[in-house]
């Protein structure tokens, strides 16, 4: 059975604060994963979402470890970015040596953040139909992996 840390519940870092919504097992598809809401540090209104999923599987290679959303009036100030290192203490907590994260071919924002953590890309590619959440008509993804040594 996985294991939770309570100690990332919350995590403060210059700019931004993570609180935790969710702690998630997984399944025998989808690996466990931390699900938090974003503030800046100065407001107490949530301004997007990210998560981190610990482990490695087959679906995790297309849904990526991790996964983020910023409410669109907050976008543009590399919160994505920020939040996402925040983060990497979790993964190396959990063991993790390195993080797979995906988009859509067509997300600019998106893969630039990625390429701004360091995140090296492995491949742009259809998902297979046998990924626990494909679906008609899913664009190609783009497939970076982020080292954490």
């Amino acid at each position: 059975m996985f294991s939770f840390f309570d100690c990332f519940d919350k995590i403060t870092g210059d700019t931004l604060t993570l609180k935790i919504i969710e702690k998630n097992p997984g399944d025998d598809q989808a690996i466990p994963f931390y699900y938090y809401d974003i503030y800046k540090n100065d407001s107490d209104q949530p301004i997007g979402k990210i998560s981190i999923r610990i482990g490695h599987n087959f679906h995790s290679y297309y849904n990526g470890n991790l996964g983020y959303e910023i409410d669109e009036p907050y976008r543009g100030h590399h919160y994505a970015m920020i939040a996402c290192q925040m983060l990497l203490p979790v993964a190396k907590a959990h063991g993790m040596d390195y993080l797979d994260i995906t988009c859509n071919e067509d997300n600019i924002a998106s893969y630039k953040t990625m390429e701004h953590l360091g995140a090296e890309l492995l491949e742009i590619c259809d998902v297979p139909k046998t990924y626990c959440y494909w679906e008609e008509g899913m664009k190609s993804q783009r497939i970076y992996r982020l080292k954490l040594s």
